[in-house]
């Protein structure tokens, strides 16, 4: 995303340091912008985009936060998705947060695009080899969601999340997790049953364990579901038909199955037929999410 020295530069004070603005662009009437910073949840710099829309440069406006998928950046969604158009509309700050610890340094990290750069999974890892770095769920529950309410023009208690595929998964766990955080939560082909998905499998023993079941529960939104005891949570899942990892990798039925047994996570889980995992799948249905979350945000 190419700077523009039109857009005045915003530095930030927090206490790890300087938020510095990267890049500013304009969209939609307002301003796309990407920021770096100094992690104290992961300890290497991280970056994050913001879309500001309109309203927010005259009062404060809800966040619609999205984690994005295996390999991506902060940046994908923001360049791929159309959703700058919507979030514009609705008068809604949208908030993209990269998927894992970038320079960390640690052996391995780099050898396969499902497990680590790229692939922090949403969780806190409790294996001694990546539990100083790859503490994504704190970063951003925590960590990027104080910043953003600190910095940002934020109406106060106004947050929902979504995400795809990984970041499909981290949204709905973050949401789970935290009863009253999110006001709703959604999600485009997101890895439901993590336990029982090869790439779930395969993270969680690294990052959390071999046969560690306690510590990968709480990270599978299949497995939350069940249990989950917070306020009503308005959850959209949109899935494609024609999707290469349907079965063996994402396993909605299963979220269905735990949803429908618990009252308290009210799921919409719809079936689109002919879609893929790519972006273009989300760039058709991002409108109707977006749409979404602004019924449970703007009240």
């Amino acid at each position: 995303m190419a700077s523009s020295s039109s857009h005045r530069r915003i530095v930030f004070r927090h206490n790890m340091g300087d938020i510095k603005e990267l890049a500013s662009q304009k969209c939609f009437g307002g301003l796309l912008k990407r920021f770096s910073h100094v992690s104290s949840a992961v300890k290497v710099e991280m970056k994050f985009t913001v879309y500001l829309p309109p309203a927010a440069e005259n009062g404060k406006c809800p966040v619609l936060w999205f984690l994005s998928g295996l390999e991506c950046t902060d940046e994908n969604f923001m360049s791929k998705a159309g959703a700058q158009k919507y979030a514009a509309a609705h008068g809604i700050i949208l908030v993209a947060p990269d998927t894992s610890p970038r320079g960390a340094s640690i052996e391995g990290e780099t050898d396969s695009w499902d497990f680590g750069v790229g692939a922090g999974f949403y969780v806190d890892a409790t294996e001694p080899k990546w539990a100083t770095h790859y503490n994504m769920y704190s970063y951003v529950t925590k960590e990027l969601f104080d910043i953003v309410n600190t910095h940002l023009p934020v109406r106060e208690g106004c947050h929902s999340i979504m995400g795809h595929s990984m970041g499909g998964h981290g949204a709905l766990i973050c949401a789970l997790k935290n009863p009253g955080k999110y006001r709703s939560a959604s999600a485009f082909a997101p890895i439901c049953h993590p336990c029982e998905a090869p790439w779930g499998k395969k993270a969680f023993t690294g990052y959390l364990g071999q046969d560690n079941h306690p510590a990968w529960e709480s990270y599978d939104a299949t497995e939350l579901a069940k249990k989950y005891d917070g306020a009503p949570l308005p959850v959209l899942v949109d899935q494609g038909s024609k999707d290469n990892f349907l079965q063996t990798q994402l396993m909605p039925e299963a979220l269905k199955a735990a949803a429908s047994s618990n009252p308290q996570v009210d799921l919409e889980l719809r079936m689109q037929e002919g879609y893929t995992h790519s972006y273009y799948f989300i760039a058709t249905f991002v409108e109707d999410h977006i749409a979404h979350h602004a019924k449970h945000l703007i009240k």
